[in-house]
């Protein structure tokens, strides 16, 4: 349609488009996790085997100011980077909150981050043919888990036919007073997603 109106040409198949890699069944940033590792020296640094330290996060908050400047770079790269890695969207999520004020603390934690990427260079997004015709949503929420304003943070992705096309890690914007309040806020938001998706297919 557009090439009757416009002059077009065409470049046959989309292979590579703005650091990620595309294929028949699967979209990639294997080349941009890597150039970003070596950018910032960790190519070769011990992996983690998860991207944020689990239970006490108090730690983020240790250490003396750093560079904002360099910080908000750093955490630009991962929130485009999580557009394929929905395993590192929770702990860019947190990270991402401390750009205006950030310490030794919050630079540790997006290195970890780093580290843990080094040993999962090959999960990408696969979509495969499935019989299924449904749209599912899975929901969480990390209750109490903020130590500065212990506003929980909720988390969702969706899946169309059995494949994962929508993920969100976000923080709620108020104080829940228990866990079931802040699943059932949770639970809301995936929901909304889940009708705009029905909406968007039908």
């Amino acid at each position: 349609m557009l090439a009757k109106e416009f002059e077009i040409k065409n470049l046959g198949s989309i292979r590579y488009f703005l650091g990620m890699e595309f294929g028949s069944n699967f979209v990639s940033q294997i080349k941009y996790t890597i150039d970003l590792l070596k950018e910032t020296g960790m190519l070769g640094s011990k992996p983690s085997k998860t991207p944020i330290e689990l239970g006490d996060k108090k730690r983020m908050f240790e250490g003396n100011p750093i560079d904002k400047g360099r910080y908000q770079e750093l955490v630009g790269e991962l929130i485009y980077l999580s557009h394929t890695r929905s395993d590192i969207a929770f702990a860019v999520c947190l990270v991402s909150q401390y750009m205006h004020d950030p310490c030794q603390g919050h630079l540790n934690a997006i290195y970890r981050i780093m580290r843990y990427c080094t040993q999962t260079l090959g999960k990408d997004l696969f979509y495969q043919k499935t019989t299924e015709r449904k749209v599912e949503v899975f929901t969480d929420v990390d209750w109490l888990g903020s130590v500065d304003d212990i506003k929980p943070t909720s988390g969702y992705c969706t899946m169309v036919c059995g494949n994962v096309v929508t993920w969100q890690s976000k923080k709620q914007i108020v104080v829940t007073r228990s866990s079931t309040e802040a699943e059932y806020r949770a639970i809301a938001h995936g929901v909304c997603e889940e009708i705009w998706i029905k909406r968007l297919l039908e």
